[in-house]
């Protein structure tokens, strides 16, 4: 299941059952409902819109709820038995679990998985799992069935009275009360072969092949494809025995061989050149000229070698394009990618918003619960406690960005998941921004390590402190507006007074970030100074302080009457353009810059 399962909880009666099938399931997440649910990983307002979204996405779902209400809720998404992904009905007292849908999809495993851990027994009533003790359809990790679509008419046979005969070497198949018999009707046949299956035989692949590959850097994915495809066909083998695409590392961010692996459906996993010369003596086709390139005598028969061991072997040599190679190698039994290499390394940069838990994204939430590791100021980490307990904590003090971003790309580097957290957006005054620039020319320090610049980059925005200050206060950013921040820590302040006063003559709405520190006390008030002198004293202010956190305060006030004794390091300030108006007839005042609706509807 490639989606986080959704554990669904409707009252608090049902978070203590939906907190212990969290621990038994890894990147499992609680959406609670939520009026009625504190700290869910995820709230929602609608359960049946919430419920038919995620099952028409694909997302395993367990309902801590009655088996009706899950029932009503996707009976209209409905559409066919092959598609839907294992829904699971679970009492809120933990002493049942029923998989409802998706049996053969993973959830009568999933019920199990969650039976034992809440010590429960689990309401299987799948005919050939009750029957046999084994789902045709639902081989178990590291086996593919290359033809599901003759396996309900399989199962009916065998639970009719055929008999079965199994081909090859397959022991879960061994240890289920199948009807064996050698000369059985239907055919179980195990290979990594392509072949062709039927309504009376089934064709299951032991993922046991690795693939290994390498290209000239900017190789056309379509080049790599071709070449796989080809070699595939020229030696008879399936692609769904495929357990992995593997190279060296100096090809972790290559795009052709990340756009293999989706097109095959397999994760990559990268190797050093001492780890691939580890292989050298093993090499069918060894090359001078690439030893000499990259530090080992063969990319894709070595990354092939390493995967499958010393028990395994070559099935296909080097086979080349003109920009490309590929080889592959088999093993003796089902290949786990998680032990093999280092999978390409990922950082997200997070924005987390003002800090309260109900402005955070879906997005940023899942990211977080995944990441194998957490970076950024302790404040930050603190503000996302909650979805932590798995996440190694790398915790730095304000003032070092640039140490935590270095840090952060480092351990991406090694192959980790790696989260890298920021307040607001990440991309607004935040932690982004530095990220590439250290890529790009390495800031004021050293250049980044070249396994930090092949990891992948992705950007999770957030709510920003202007957005919620001005959401809080009702809409001043409802016309033109900047932002400006008057911290002169990296800026010069001569540049900060120019903006100010370009934004003052242009009559933007300002808002102005981090307005006041320790340190610096009087850059606020030369900012008031400079818009005073081109809007009235009558002007709306915004004061927003800790925004998202218990302690959240938001003034309303005018340049006139603005007391800066407000303000402190946690605080926004949106200063209103000659336009921003104090609502007259709604109690609290709200605060509105126009776009111009009215001088529209008066228009000849």
């Amino acid at each position: 299941m490639s989606m986080a399962p959704a554990i669904i909880v409707l009252g608090p009666s049902g978070l203590e059952t939906a907190r212990r099938i969290r621990a038994a399931l890894d990147n499992s997440e609680i959406h609670g409902a939520r009026e009625r649910v504190a700290h869910a990983d995820i709230s929602f307002a609608g359960a049946s819109e919430h419920l038919a979204g995620l099952f028409r996405a694909g997302a395993p779902i367990i309902g801590v709820c009655a088996s009706g209400i899950l029932i009503r809720a996707l009976a209209p998404a409905l559409s066919g038995k092959r598609a839907e992904p294992p829904v699971i009905a679970v009492a809120e007292d933990g002493s049942a679990v029923v998989p409802l849908l998706g049996g053969h999809h993973g959830a009568n495993d999933l019920a199990r998985r969650i039976a034992d851990a809440l010590e429960a027994a689990p309401a299987i009533t799948t005919a050939g799992d009750i029957r046999f003790g084994v789902a045709l359809d639902a081989p178990p990790e590291g086996w593919a069935l290359a033809n599901p679509e003759h396996a309900k008419e399989a199962m009916a046979a065998l639970l009719s009275g055929a008999r079965a005969r199994v081909t090859g070497d397959a022991p879960w198949l061994e240890a289920a009360k199948l009807p064996l018999s050698e000369d059985g009707e239907i055919e179980l046949t195990i290979t990594y072969h392509a072949e062709r299956g039927s309504p009376g035989k089934l064709v299951y692949h032991l993922q046991c092949l690795a693939l290994g590959v390498g290209c000239e850097r900017g190789c056309e994915p379509h080049e790599l494809i071709d070449l796989v495809r080809q070699t595939l066909e020229t030696h008879n083998l399936a692609p769904q025995a495929i357990a992995l695409v593997a190279s060296l590392d100096v090809k972790a961010d290559e795009a052709a061989v990340h756009a293999l692996c989706e097109h095959l459906g397999v994760p990559a996993r990268f190797f050093t050149p001492e780890e691939l010369n580890a292989q050298a003596d093993r090499l069918e086709n060894p090359s001078d000229i690439v030893l000499r390139e990259v530090g080992c005598p063969g990319v894709a028969e070595g990354a092939a070698l390493a995967c499958v061991g010393k028990t395994g072997d070559l099935i296909a040599g080097k086979t080349k394009s003109v920009r490309a190679t590929c080889a592959v190698g088999r093993a003796l039994r089902p290949l786990d990618p998680e032990g093999l290499g280092r999978p390409r390394g990922r950082l997200s940069v997070v924005g987390i918003g003002p800090g309260g838990e109900a402005w955070r994204s879906a997005e940023a939430v899942s990211i977080l619960r995944a990441a194998t590791d957490w970076v950024g100021y302790g404040l930050y980490l603190d503000l996302v406690a909650d979805l932590g307990g798995r996440s190694r904590e790398h915790r730095f003090d304000l003032g070092e960005e640039e140490a935590r971003a270095r840090h952060a790309l480092e351990l991406a580097g090694q192959g980790r998941d790696v989260a890298l957290i920021c307040s607001g957006d990440a991309g607004i005054y935040a932690m982004a921004s530095l990220t590439f620039e250290l890529l790009d020319t390495g800031s004021s320090g050293a250049p980044v390590s070249d396994a930090a610049r092949r990891v992948e980059i992705t950007v999770v925005p957030g709510i920003s402190a202007l957005q919620a200050a001005a959401a809080k206060a009702g809409a001043p950013l409802g016309h033109d507006f900047c932002a400006i921040s008057l911290s002169d820590l990296l800026t010069p302040w001569e540049a900060i007074e120019k903006r100010l006063h370009a934004a003052a003559d242009g009559d933007f709405v300002v808002a102005l970030y981090n307005p006041k520190s320790r340190r610096r006390q009087g850059q606020l008030s030369k900012a008031l100074t400079i818009l005073r002198g081109a809007r009235p004293g009558a002007t709306p202010v915004v004061i927003a302080a800790s925004l998202g956190r218990r302690e959240e305060r938001i003034t309303t006030t005018t340049l006139k009457d603005f007391d800066e004794t407000l303000v402190d390091m946690l605080t926004v300030v949106i200063v209103g353009s000659t336009a921003t108006r104090r609502t007259a007839k709604t109690t609290p005042a709200r605060v509105y810059t126009p776009r111009g609706y009215e001088m529209k509807e008066h228009a000849p």
